[in-house]
């Protein structure tokens, strides 16, 4: 894919400022990094705590027309795949934590936020914003359990390099993505899930229940199948169900 990067210092987030460029072409993608985010977002209200210079930020803008409205997680899917091949090559204990977050061992060392706009029944645009903890070493907000890879390795990493890595990792699966080679990429997610095999303490928003489950799959539509103690099934969406850490 032709990639047009935009390079930013300080900004507030650089998804809030891809939504303010141009629909690429569906061959092209545009990708905006900056050293510094003021107002860097997670899932609902949550905050990405990222020191100056020390980490990477960047969003991916992409126009993904050929993937169907109702299987879009599969974009998410092949986005945290890209990260893990990469990160795979510094470190072991890569894991995703459904929805799209990046884990090392117990903790977590990237997110991701993912923003569609739909027209009709096609996926008009599609940016990906991540936050990837690289050289920071101490982590002052109250997130339960951040970790860097200068943390992990004991190594600095130079970003840009980082960057293009992911970058190049992320055209191979974002055309599987796009390409209908769903199959492949659902196997490679599933396989690779946090906390994959056993029983693990899950919590349930709706009650506030504790219960313990395996993981079944998930699936293009995003939904977490899980069985739990007793035999029975259950299938959750965002924010139904916390897992226990």
């Amino acid at each position: 894919m032709k990639k047009e990067v935009i390079r930013l210092s300080d900004i507030s987030s650089t998804n809030d400022y891809l939504q303010q460029q141009p629909t690429p072409m569906p061959d092209d993608m545009t990708v905006a990094v900056a050293s510094h985010q003021t107002a860097g977002r997670g899932q609902g209200s949550n905050r990405w705590e990222s020191e100056a210079g020390k980490n990477l930020l960047f969003s991916i803008l992409t126009s993904p027309v050929s993937v169907p409205v109702a299987q879009q997680f599969v974009l998410s899917m092949a986005g945290a795949l890209a990260l893990k091949q990469v990160l795979d090559r510094y470190t072991g204990d890569i894991t995703l934590k459904w929805p799209n977050d990046i884990y090392w061992r117990n903790r977590k060392i990237s997110g991701t936020l993912i923003e569609t706009s739909v027209g009709g029944k096609t996926l008009k645009r599609c940016i990906y914003g991540t936050g990837l903890n690289v050289n920071q070493r101490q982590f002052l907000s109250d997130a339960p359990n951040p970790v860097s890879l200068l943390n992990i390795t004991g190594k600095e990493t130079p970003l840009d390099l980082l960057l293009d890595e992911i970058l190049q990792s992320f055209d191979h699966y974002y055309a599987l993505a796009v390409g209908g080679k769903h199959d492949v990429i659902v196997a490679q997610y599933n396989a690779a899930l946090f906390r994959r095999q056993g029983l693990h303490t899950y919590k349930d928003a709706a009650t506030g229940k504790l219960f313990d489950a395996a993981i079944h799959h998930v699936g293009t539509d995003g939904l977490l199948h899980l069985v739990d103690s007793q035999g029975i099934s259950r299938t959750y969406a965002l924010k139904e169900v916390k897992f226990v850490i």
